[in-house]
């Protein structure tokens, strides 16, 4: 939108802002914010508004603990959902008191790896994200239960899709908001809902997501339910995925397409998709960074659990959509909702441009289903699988120096120590399913 400071102070008052959210993201993806008053707007927007960074899960100690949050102005907007003491929002940047750049702040980290691609030639990373989520019923306390709001299906209207209405207004209130909308339908599993947004440059729309999902959230509450972006949250249907449709550009040029190649694929696009086949296991972890992740991605139910690319298939990892010319691009599919967007997106670029500098060659394309593979026909074919846990995912992240350099030492640091909380209470925690299986028979 390209906002100055002045446009900003103008709309606050002609739109009778009271308060600003000065918004980042913690390294686990949980939107954090400072709330102020419109009387303190300015000092935010000279960069003088400091919080106590040691709260902030994966930030710093308690000893070191001041830190500067830098507006982005472009990020401005007002919540249209709020009439009377009207509440706007801006993005922001985490800097130290020294005027550096925080290297534990997501939105930095992703900045980072755009910036060793604008090196390399590339000007932008277009991405354009596909976060899946459910619909629950709440009970009469407001809390959410796993009661399914609808038993529709993929594409289903009402009244089959008892979600549409909530989901149309979710649509407009993004409209409003600046989203450009392109699709919202019901998806695969009862309950389970898309809403697809125009494609835009990395950091926009990792923004974009943060948003999404604040959106989604508060409208799904005003309508009685809450909506999810757990992965997994119910067994025995589909999971919510986060599918990824990932370009690099080049000014206005396109750099995975070449007109001359049967695909029309460029030699940049197959390098690219090389990086991101060969770093999958490494940087699965921070796409898929819960335990429950890997309960999506199991046989069956539509999501990637093996590492491959198709141009006419869904069940590899990485698909290559129809559309050619400026939409050539490449469909990572394994990514869920749950995962940070900024590091998602920082280290499948990072991932693909090792492919690209190395020259990594592409394996061939799996057009089989490779879900009715037998083991032994997925070795002979060379396709790996994903990790089947978060344990061997945060193994294979410590392996790999290319994924560990996109983190940075802090990031790295403290994702994994707080994963390793995360599967060890999972690990030694008694479940349901044990008590039900176990407790009678011995």
């Amino acid at each position: 939108m390209g906002y100055t400071k002045e446009d900003i102070l103008r709309i606050a008052k002609e739109e009778n802002v009271r308060f600003i959210r000065l918004q980042f993201t913690d390294l686990l993806g949980t939107i954090k914010n400072v709330e102020i008053p419109v009387s303190q707007l300015m000092k935010a927007l000279d960069n003088k508004m400091m919080f106590d960074g040691s709260s902030i899960e994966g930030y710093v100690r308690i000893e070191e603990s001041d830190m500067y949050l830098y507006p982005d102005l472009d990020t401005w907007v007002v919540f249209p959902w709020v009439t009377e003491d009207r509440v706007a929002r801006l993005i922001c940047d985490i800097y130290m008191p020294d005027g550096t750049p925080f290297a534990g702040d997501p939105r930095g980290i992703l900045k980072r790896s755009l910036k060793e691609a604008e090196e390399m030639g590339y000007t932008s990373m277009n991405v354009g994200p596909e976060p899946e989520f459910f619909l629950f019923k709440t009970d009469e306390k407001g809390n959410p239960t796993t009661e399914l709001n609808d038993q529709g299906g993929y594409f289903d209207l009402a009244p089959m899709d008892l979600g549409e209405n909530c989901r149309r207004e979710i649509v407009l209130t993004l409209e409003e908001m600046g989203f450009e909308i392109e699709a919202s339908h019901h998806e695969v599993a009862p309950g389970q809902h898309e809403i697809d947004f125009k494609y835009a440059e990395a950091i926009k729309a990792a923004d974009q997501i943060q948003t999404f999902k604040l959106v989604v959230k508060t409208i799904a509450r005003q309508h009685g339910l809450h909506a999810s972006f757990m992965p997994k949250p119910l067994f025995g249907v589909n999971g919510s995925g986060m599918h990824c449709h990932i370009s690099l550009f080049q000014g206005d040029k396109n750099a995975f397409y070449d007109e001359s190649d049967k695909l029309g694929l460029s030699s940049t696009a197959r390098y690219y998709m090389a990086g991101i086949l060969h770093h999958a296991r490494a940087y699965a972890a921070i796409t898929n960074p819960t335990v429950n992740s890997y309960k999506r991605l199991v046989p069956g139910y539509e999501a990637p659990c093996y590492v491959a690319w198709s141009a006419s298939n869904r069940s590899p990892m990485v698909r290559i959509p129809a559309s050619r010319g400026l939409s050539t691009r490449i469909e990572a599919r394994n990514p869920d909702p749950a995962a940070n967007p900024y590091l998602a997106l920082a280290v499948m670029l990072k991932a693909g441009l090792d492919g690209i500098k190395h020259k990594m060659p592409l394996p061939a394309p799996v057009d089989r289903n490779i879900y009715i593979m037998s083991e032994e026909e997925r070795i002979e074919e060379g396709i790996p699988s994903l990790p089947v846990d978060l344990a061997e995912a945060l193994q294979e992240l410590l392996r790999s120096d290319v994924i560990c350099e996109a983190l940075g030492e802090h990031a790295l640091a403290h994702f994994y120590e707080l994963k390793e909380i995360e599967w060890d209470m999972y690990r030694t925690q008694i479940h349901q399913w044990e008590r039900d299986q176990y407790l009678t028979l011995y």
